[in-house]
């Protein structure tokens, strides 16, 4: 690294339907290829609703926040950052490409690997939508089957599968739109799932064939990764505020004391003692029942498990997964959740964990905060590709994470 690029700060900027959450790092001079984290800021977000952007300014007053206070604790200016897109919105497709090898000697090069995947990503979609990012699955080479990259290798016909996500562009500008406000320019955008897939997971859980969930308030995000390549995504419409929102309707109480409710009493442990809760809000006391507290969070939670199995089963991977389901995000805080998605899921469930990361990691090492360390870390590991490809600002959405992301982490 060059003497200037130490302190380069890498932002990552969660807009989350409830949180805006913005995580600043360096990279630390004691550990190389390591980050530090230096700052972190947060802010209640009113202007989203599931994910999407209802309230521009709203959501400008919370993303403005949310850097002030990671800028204050930092001492560093933020200027751009690599930032989530989220909202049920968002959804995946399978596409394939294929071209013709011309040259004399017939060997593959890297443009070749480009073109194929821009020949995949060539899909009738509606004028409402675009495509924000293009996963390569594997590659064909005159039939010769799951080639991981054919770069120097000989043949006719090059044919390539992909994942590509897309996302409602009303939706987008309305993000855009509230970035701009809060004067924050955006280096790369990428799903809340594969953000805080960089965060937690070993390379051998992506190679393995893992699902990452992260549960937030308004959407759950939701990722399947095998052999170091995405193989699906999804946002599905249900998260930690529906539990709230049951817990309101259900305890016949304001919100606010059900939320109280569910981030001190809530639990999907079947072995604890389950006592009836007294909690003193607005200088009054309020009684609920344990029993009715269990019973509401875990007939909304068994909802949501049963979402994500449809999502596997979907694409045949329902109880299939080797490396098991690591779940993150706020909601992942309730107590029992993993061993509720065990039964749920029949199989391996834990709660996720960051990478080793040095700096203010205390606060950064809550679940709520994996996305936004994630997206920190692309925004280092995108960096390159940011003045050589995003020139073009907005327009240039797509991000050829094969190229730039994916293969340099397998190094």
């Amino acid at each position: 690294m060059h003497g200037s690029s130490v302190s380069t700060p890498y932002v990552g900027l969660d807009i989350g339907t409830n949180t805006v959450r913005c995580v600043i790092g360096i990279l630390d001079p004691n550990n190389p290829g390591k980050l530090s984290i230096i700052g972190h800021g947060s802010a209640p977000n009113m202007g989203m609703r599931k994910g999407a952007v209802v309230h521009i300014e709203d959501a400008a007053d919370a993303i403005a926040h949310a850097v002030t206070e990671a800028e204050r604790i930092s001492g560093v200016r933020i200027q751009g950052a690599t930032v989530n897109i989220n909202g049920t919105h968002v959804s995946g497709l399978n596409s394939k490409g294929v071209i013709a090898i011309s040259s004399a000697n017939r060997e593959i090069t890297a443009d070749d690997r480009l073109r194929v995947e821009e020949a995949a990503a060539i899909v009738q979609l509606p004028s409402n939508r675009e495509i924000i990012q293009v996963f390569a699955q594997n590659y064909r080479l005159d039939g010769q089957e799951n080639i991981k990259d054919p770069v120097g290798m000989h043949g006719v016909r090059l044919e390539v599968d992909t994942h590509i996500v897309t996302a409602a562009t009303p939706n987008l500008r309305n993000l855009d739109m509230a970035l701009e406000k809060a004067e924050v320019s955006v280096h790369n955008r990428t799903l809340s799932s594969l953000a805080a897939s960089e965060a937690v997971l070993q390379r051998q859980q992506k190679e393995a064939g893992t699902a990452l969930i992260d549960i937030g308030a308004g959407t759950t995000n939701l990722v399947v990764l095998e052999d170091g390549e995405v193989q699906h995504v999804a946002v599905l419409p249900i998260g930690g505020q529906h539990i709230t929102n049951d817990l309101a309707i259900g305890l016949r109480t304001d919100l606010d004391v059900a939320e109280a409710v569910k981030v001190q009493f809530a639990t999907l442990s079947s072995n604890v003692a389950k006592r009836d809760v007294r909690i003193k809000m607005h200088s009054q006391d309020y009684f609920f029942k344990a029993e009715d507290i269990a019973m509401i969070t875990e007939a909304r939670v068994e909802e949501l498990f049963e979402y994500v199995d449809k999502e596997l089963a979907h694409i045949h991977k329902a109880h299939k997964l080797p490396g098991g389901v690591i779940l993150v995000g706020g909601t992942a805080k309730l107590p029992g959740v993993a061993d509720f998605a065990k039964q749920q899921l029949q199989l391996a469930v834990r709660v996720g964990k960051l990478q080793p990361m040095s700096g203010l990691v205390d606060t950064v090492g809550d679940p709520a905060y994996c996305t936004a360390v994630g997206l920190m870390l692309l925004d280092m590991l995108l960096l390159p590709e940011v003045t050589a490809t995003h020139t073009s600002g907005a327009a240039d959405r797509t991000l050829h994470f094969v190229d730039s992301l994916l293969r340099r982490f397998r190094r």
